[in-house]
């Protein structure tokens, strides 16, 4: 790809997306623009550049989609997982024991693993069986993830990064070679298309949000300005997961960490209750 195309491409994603294109990662962008070429019948990068300069909105939105990671596993990271059961929700139940009402963010969620990995915590817990309401929202800046999560059927190899034999059993059912997620978690999981960039007005007063593994792809201060626009949505003792590669140093006054739950960050100023802030 010549010099200037990358540069184009790069602002346009950037402005589009908040996702850094680093230069040295140019023969992978490049493979990940192969399916949007085929899809709108490209021969070449060169060609495509050039109608993304003409102004092709529906091609900048799939070139833009194209460049995300979308890993993903059940239970990534277990010990967060761990924590999320046992060190953030129990005060949150308790806190919430007269409304009996939770509101869950999964942003980023790719083709839905940590969203249904959070639902089988819930449903260990059989809150809604005890009359709670579980607003559960996930969502991902690609359609085809949506899509994918919204059908929840996995691979045998997907299902076995970091899913217990005991939860697949519990949870799925097994078609020819792939497994299907049971529609009562199925049910508990709104999942939507979007942009972290784009308006979270249609988001309030959240009890928690997991927002992992994405805000590295971001530059200062598009990180900034999620993280600031999260705080807003979220109650004040509420709280936000980020992923281990998320350092501290990236959070803006807004939060503070959490002592004993790494990776959970509370609203400044304000404790989760029964959970120390440190610093």
């Amino acid at each position: 790809m010549k010099p200037d195309d990358f540069s184009y491409l790069a602002q346009l994603v950037r402005r589009r997306s908040g996702l850094l294109l680093p230069t040295h990662k140019a023969p992978l962008i490049e493979g990940r623009l192969a399916s949007v070429m085929r899809r709108f019948g490209f021969r070449s990068v060169p060609a495509l550049i050039n109608e993304l300069r003409h102004g092709h909105d529906a091609l900048a939105r799939a070139v833009s989609e194209a460049m995300t990671t979308n890993e993903s596993s059940f239970f990534r990271d277990k010990a967060a997982f761990d924590k999320f059961r046992d060190v953030i929700l129990p005060p949150l139940i308790s806190a919430r024991a007269s409304s009996k009402r939770l509101r869950i963010w999964s942003a980023a969620c790719a083709a839905g693993q940590e969203a249904y990995s959070i639902a089988m915590i819930l449903s260990d817990l059989k809150l809604q069986a005890k009359g709670w309401s579980i607003d559960f929202f996930a969502t991902d800046l690609s359609p085809e993830m949506i899509a994918r999560a919204e059908l929840g059927v996995y691979s045998h190899y997907e299902v076995q990064r970091g899913l217990a034999t005991r939860r697949l059993v519990a949870h799925f059912t097994q078609e020819g070679a792939s497994w299907r997620i049971h529609e009562n978690l199925r049910r508990m999981v709104t999942f939507r298309q979007f942009n972290l960039l784009d308006s979270y007005g249609w988001l309030d007063d959240l009890d928690i949000v997991f927002c992992r593994n994405v805000l590295l792809y971001f530059d200062h201060k598009t990180k900034t300005s999620v993280l600031e626009r999260i705080a807003e949505v979220l109650m004040p003792d509420g709280a936000l997961l980020l992923g281990h590669t998320e350092t501290p140093d990236i959070l803006p006054k807004t939060f503070v960490s959490l002592a004993h739950a790494p990776d959970f960050y509370a609203r400044a100023r304000h404790q989760v209750p029964k959970l120390a802030v440190v610093g």
